[in-house]
C-alpha cells in the first residue's frame, strides 16, 4: 500500500525504534520510497510500509556497506541497503529475552568494527 508521505509511528506491537541497529532475528516495520519511471527520470510514487524478519545480514569488505536480507509477511525476500532500512525510521518488536539481542547486536558492532578498521588502514596505506 502506497501512501504520500512516511508517517510511521510506533504502535501496540512494534513498541522499540530500532533506527541504526537492527539485528538478525528482528521483526521490524518500516517504510521505503517507491518510485516509478527510469532510472534517469524516476516518478516518486509514495511510501510503502513492510513488515518483515531479519534473516542475514553483512558489511560489504571494500566499502563497509551494511546490506540487509529480509522476509516480509507474504513471504518475499529482499535485500536493503542499511541506509535504505534506516532512511524512514525503523520499529521492532521486543524480543522475549532481550540479553540474547544483545549478544547477536555485540557480534554485529564487532564485525562492523574490523570492517571499518580494515577500510580506513586500506585507506590510508592506498591497497
Amino acid at each position: 500500500m502506497l501512501k504520500e508521505k512516511a508517517d510511521f509511528s510506533d504502535d501496540e506491537i512494534y513498541l522499540v525504534n530500532s533506527t541504526g541497529d537492527c539485528v538478525v532475528g528482528d521483526e521490524v516495520i518500516f517504510e521505503r520510497a517507491v518510485f516509478s519511471g527510469t532510472y534517469k527520470k524516476p516518478i516518486f510514487e509514495g511510501y510503502e510500509t513492510i513488515e518483515a524478519t531479519i534473516l542475514k545480514e553483512s558489511y560489504g569488505q571494500k566499502t563497509g556497506q551494511h546490506t540487509f536480507t529480509l522476509k516480509t509477511l507474504s513471504g518475499d525476500t529482499i535485500r536493503i541497503k542499511g541506509r535504505n532500512l534506516y532512511r524512514n525510521g525503523v520499529w521492532r518488536k521486543p524480543w522475549k529475552d532481550e540479553t540474547l539481542r544483545k549478544e547477536v547486536a555485540q557480534e554485529k558492532h564487532g564485525r562492523g568494527r574490523v570492517v571499518r578498521a580494515n577500510r580506513e588502514h586500506r585507506q590510508n596505506f592506498g591497497y
